[in-house]
């Protein structure tokens, strides 16, 4: 009877589990609909922003703006590195982190010092513990980040950039392509590589008239391009994470349902196992004194 009961307190324990990996899926989903709503809200600016800035770009030289100027010798790199604050989703977090060791090894091997700025407490804890050095870390900052915190953030690396304290700036982060699949992104942000008419076809019934100069323009929207990126970051990944997370906990939520049937079964084979012992063990006793 104790086996009997342990598998109850089993049971018992998973349905419990069940219940919780339920809510969270639940919870998850509705934060997925709250943030994918502001992420697709931005995405048309983003996506204009880009497209004004490619048509400006091919029409002046690309040494108007330290941002578009490639050093001839990089020997200091720094990495934006996006992870989630929680976990419990599945391998949403270690995709970036194995994104962003390949590529600290690919610096090490080109003789490269690098450093990372890290936006959220898995990545944080992660790299921490390795040693890697990390210039600065924000947690507990998403759903709160608004566009002064984009503006200091990108102010920030441009000046560093400048100032030759590093010579380029990635940035690693999970973009959102459905709920079933998010894929870790790596994106080159300074210098600025703006694609030139050999690289992207240009409509040319599609005409720009320019107040003040497209020079003038260029100069003034580079340093909000990386802003643009960066926030864009920001949301492409909150919604990955609240998307990863919906599906880890749906898996969870199944193999909590098929334990419980798995240990239900064994339950009732225990259960007539005792009983067939109980009969077994009735049944010799009457013998014995039948026989007696």
């Amino acid at each position: 009877m104790a086996i009997l009961k342990d598998i109850l307190h089993k049971i018992g324990a998973v349905k419990k589990t069940q219940q919780i990996t339920r809510a969270m899926n639940m919870v998850a989903a509705a934060k997925l609909r709250s943030t994918q709503d502001r992420m697709q809200q931005f995405d048309p600016y983003a996506r204009k922003f880009t497209e004004v800035l490619e048509n400006l770009s091919s029409r002046v030289d690309s040494d108007i703006h330290p941002l578009l100027i490639k050093r001839e010798h990089v020997s200091k790199v720094e990495l934006l590195h996006f992870s989630s604050d929680r976990g419990l989703c599945g391998s949403f977090n270690m995709n970036n982190i194995y994104m962003t060791e390949n590529w600290a090894r690919e610096q090490q091997k080109n003789s490269r010092d690098y450093a990372l700025t890290v936006v959220g407490r898995k990545g944080r804890d992660y790299f921490r513990k390795r040693d890697y050095k990390i210039t600065e870390s924000h947690v507990q900052i998403y759903g709160k980040v608004d566009i002064s915190f984009i503006n200091h953030m990108t102010a920030d690396f441009i000046a560093r950039f400048i100032n030759n304290e590093m010579d380029e700036l990635y940035m690693v982060y999970s973009q959102f392509l459905g709920v079933s699949k998010q894929e870790p992104t790596l994106v080159k942000l300074i210098p600025i590589e703006p694609p030139k008419l050999q690289d992207k076809a240009v409509d040319k019934n599609k005409e720009y008239l320019f107040e003040p100069t497209a020079r003038d323009l260029l100069i003034e929207l580079l340093p909000k391009h990386i802003g643009v990126q960066i926030l864009n970051a920001f949301f492409q990944n909150e919604v990955s994470e609240h998307a990863a997370r919906m599906a880890a906990m749906d898996n969870a939520t199944r193999n909590c349902k098929e334990m419980v049937g798995d240990l239900t079964l064994v339950y009732n084979k225990a259960r007539q196992a005792a009983i067939t012992s109980e009969l077994m063990d009735i049944v010799s006793g009457a013998e014995a004194i039948k026989n007696a």
